[in-house]
């Protein structure tokens, strides 16, 4: 049984964007993912993400 679901690949820069939105500029998890469009645990996996990496 196949799957005609593609995962999408977003680059590294969306990823930052998408977690300044949250991280800095004050919007919450599910108002950010409404603007991007993208699923709520990705946004979510992302800030986890990039908030274990070092400054």
């Amino acid at each position: 049984m196949s799957s005609n679901k593609k995962n999408k690949s977003y680059p590294k820069e969306f990823k930052e964007e998408a977690v300044t939105l949250v991280t800095e500029q004050g919007y919450s998890v599910p108002e950010g993912v409404k603007s991007l469009g993208v699923a709520v645990s990705l946004l979510y996996n992302w800030k986890a993400r990039f908030e274990k990496e070092p400054s």
